[in-house]
């Protein structure tokens, strides 16, 4: 096939598809047998979308006389799709570390909340804060998450709670979608907590009546997309009633729902969410089984978060009870002030070690599923022909190495590609430049 292309690698000792026949998530049967081709080639073509994946002398042949902008001998090395962290909350002014102490100390996520610390604590800080300080620090996030393999992204507002600085964030967010080389979804999470001064009524008042139209307003002026709408559904924050209005309400303006839910205490949010038609609910640490039964059928993906309930000492999610019961199961590095993780590799690693998946069910919930969570599994999560060239390549003869390995992943991952294009390349592997 001549012409000019983007990207070639080849030669890759094991190419990690993850799925070969379009599926839109895996289950756990799915989860069992990942796709996967030892000795493979891939092409990305100029619009940045994946060409043609096969066997290495099949790719060669076929591709016999075509020009490409870059190519990469990936011998004994492995191929894997970008990876997707399905929950992050990545704009946020004030640093939280002294917080950490307190955590060790005894004090509940709630205490340090009732001591003027936790979410109020980085609200204060983040409505201080000016655009271009939001910007900057959010913009070195993104960075540290993308060379440990994250090519896409969800972001949330919420650390405003009020109308202008949820405001200020979406902008902050909305201008790193156009002026980095990283797939973001981003999410409305106005409903964080309650602000001072407010009751949970008066807050959900004010985010159906100012902030939702506000939002529409300002999507169909193009400024502003945003794609989720965030409920924090929990005991003395958004109980049902007031949790189901804000998600009625964003569902409404076209938003999909993908919230916080049954963390602390079990709320029924997971009956909620799929009753509503929710892409996703997150968290999920004290979800019923009515719950999961619901979740199952609505086809609802359950956004797990192993950092949050390690660094809580939270009762850790249900996951195999979960892929038991057929609920599509994602991961997402729940990054914050209070969870503060750029990794979705060390995500993975406790998936398996305190959840219990096997490394193809946390690298399927990393990639395919946490797509599926963001309603993207069209685009992401996996190596197949059309979908974006999102890749990551690592410096091992076993895709295995990526999970197993706890840390260190700045010496085991050599690229990173989002759309055919080389974002971050490990020093060892020499210049940037194409040829």
């Amino acid at each position: 096939m001549a012409g000019r292309h983007r990207l070639l690698l080849e030669n890759a000792q094991q190419l990690v598809l993850v799925c070969g026949r379009g599926e839109e998530y895996l289950l756990r049967g799915g989860a069992a047998s990942l796709a996967l081709l030892p000795d493979a080639s891939l092409v990305v073509g100029l619009d940045g979308c994946i060409k043609a994946v096969g066997q290495a002398d099949v790719i060669r042949n076929q591709f016999s006389g075509a020009t490409f902008e870059r190519i990469i001998d990936c011998s004994g090395k492995c191929v894997l799709p970008g990876l997707v962290d399905a929950h992050t909350h990545p704009v946020w002014a004030g640093d939280r570390v002294h917080e950490f102490a307190m955590k060790l100390a005894g004090a509940s996520y709630m205490e340090i909340h009732q001591a003027g610390g936790g979410i109020h604590f980085t609200v204060e800080h983040t409505r201080k804060a000016t655009e271009e300080e939001l910007f900057n620090t959010f913009k070195h996030r993104l960075e540290r998450m993308r060379r440990a393999g994250s090519t896409l992204v969800e972001c949330k507002s919420g650390y405003g709670l009020n109308l202008e600085t949820e405001l200020k964030m979406l902008r902050v967010i909305e201008r790193a979608k156009q002026s980095m080389d990283i797939g973001i979804s981003s999410t409305y999470c106005g409903a964080h907590s309650v602000p001072k001064g407010k009751t949970a009524t008066e807050a959900t008042d004010d985010i159906i009546n100012n902030h939702l139209p506000k939002l529409k307003e300002l999507k169909l002026s193009g400024e502003i997309h945003v794609n989720n709408i965030d409920v924090f559904c929990e005991k003395g924050v958004f109980d049902l009633g007031s949790t189901r209005r804000i998600l009625q309400a964003g569902k409404d303006i076209g938003l999909q729902i993908n919230f916080h839910g049954d963390e602390l205490h079990p709320m029924k949010s997971a009956e909620l969410g799929a009753e509503l038609g929710a892409q996703a609910i997150s968290h999920l640490e004290e979800v019923s089984d009515e719950g999961i039964t619901a979740m199952a059928r609505a086809k609802c993906a359950a956004v797990l978060l192993p950092t949050t309930a390690y660094m809580l000492r939270l009762k850790q999610p249900q996951a195999r009870k979960m892929l038991e019961e057929g609920v599509i199961v994602a991961l997402g590095s729940d990054f914050n002030p209070n969870a503060y993780c750029f990794s979705m590799p060390m995500v993975m690693h406790l998936a398996c070690v305190n959840m219990k998946m096997s490394m193809n069910e946390a690298l399927a919930a990393a990639t395919i599923n946490a797509a599926y969570a963001l309603g993207k599994s069209d685009t992401h999560g996996s190596i197949e022909t059309g979908k974006q060239g999102d890749l990551v390549i690592i410096n091992s003869s076993r895709w295995e190495h990526l999970i197993y390995q706890f840390g260190g992943h700045e010496a085991l991952i050599d690229y990173v590609i989002v759309k055919g294009k080389v974002v971050y390349q490990n020093e060892r592997c020499g210049t940037m430049s194409s040829y």
